[in-house]
């Protein structure tokens, strides 16, 4: 299916350079705001109580943060869970915190407000040593994702296919935690998901046009490694707008309309897919051109047949 065709290759390559550097600094700025600013990590990596409440209404959670904040807690994090009667509360551990009697207090301020008193369904207290091996497990989980993308590629294609589809892949994480680094949005298990999302999400257009590569230099004996990479960019384009349009669709109405819950999950999910299509076309193509890939790696040498002796 397509929603359009273009007839003349577009000529990606010759800018290869240009797309490269931008997408160096783009990287280099990630990496230094990752160093300088770190992570914002939420309270399932830092430690710190979790508590669901539930009101006969749905009420209002601004007025829920404000009277928080002025009891003591301007770093809670106010959200809605599973219904819009049901509220879910972090709380950071903080050396002033008394965490044997923090749930009391905060259903005293709870209850303090006007409206319906809320009702204590669960406590939950993520100690220190919890939330360090979670994000221990998290970048084990991130590590073992590239390994397996890397063996894939390199056992579907060729090693310089697999580096390159990894480098761009790479690219892609490290600039959505520096857009979390620099902005210092909360990160949290929803928002490593989302990262481990992206990395299979932008090898799947990688490994697209790379399989078209490979087809275009069986078929095409008349091009060059650069134009072999503009026809297969181009030919796959319609595919990629209809794939990452729709994706892209629904990942903003989860953007817009899933509330606080799924704000920075789909966030990262937007940048990721911006940045994959970006990475995917225009980064581990060039790479591959510049490792040296050609058409005698795919298309084995015909064998002349040995004339009989008469």
């Amino acid at each position: 299916m397509e929603f359009f065709r273009i007839k003349k290759d577009i000529p990606f390559m010759r800018r290869a350079l240009v797309f490269n550097v931008i997408s160096l600094i783009t990287f280099v700025l990630a990496v230094f705001f990752l160093a300088t600013r770190g992570l914002h990590l939420s309270v399932e990596f830092t430690g710190g109580t979790l508590m669901e409440v539930s009101y006969a209404e749905a009420p209002q959670l601004e007025p829920i943060r404000q009277g928080l904040s002025a009891s003591g807690y301007p770093d809670a994090q106010v959200q809605n869970f599973g219904s819009s009667r049901d509220v879910l509360i972090r709380l950071p551990n903080r050396e002033d915190l008394d965490t044997a009697r923090i749930s009391e207090r905060v259903m005293e301020t709870l209850k303090a407000q006007a409206g319906p008193a809320p009702e204590l369904r669960r406590v939950e207290f993520v100690g220190p040593q919890v939330g360090k091996e979670l994000a221990t497990d998290g970048a084990m989980a991130l590590l073992l994702v590239i390994i397996g993308i890397m063996i894939y590629l390199a056992m579907r294609f060729e090693w310089r296919f697999a580096v390159s589809a990894i480098i761009a892949n790479l690219h892609d994480v490290i600039i959505i935690l520096g857009f979390f680094a620099f902005f210092q949005w909360e990160f949290s298990l929803p928002v490593l998901a989302a990262v481990l999302a992206v990395l299979g999400y932008s090898v799947n257009e990688s490994v697209v046009v790379f399989d078209r590569v490979r087809e275009t230099f069986k078929k095409r004996r008349d091009m060059t490694t650069p134009q072999v990479l503009d026809h297969a960019i181009t030919s796959t384009i319609s595919r990629t707008v209809i794939t990452h349009g729709s994706t892209q669709i629904m990942v903003l109405s989860m953007l817009l309309f899933g509330g606080e819950t799924l704000y920075y999950f789909s966030l990262a999910l937007t940048i990721g897919i911006c940045f994959g299509i970006y990475s995917s076309v225009l980064v581990a193509s060039p790479l591959v051109m510049w490792l040296g890939v050609s058409r005698e790696q795919f298309v084995k040498p015909k064998k002349e047949k040995e004339e009989a002796v008469v």
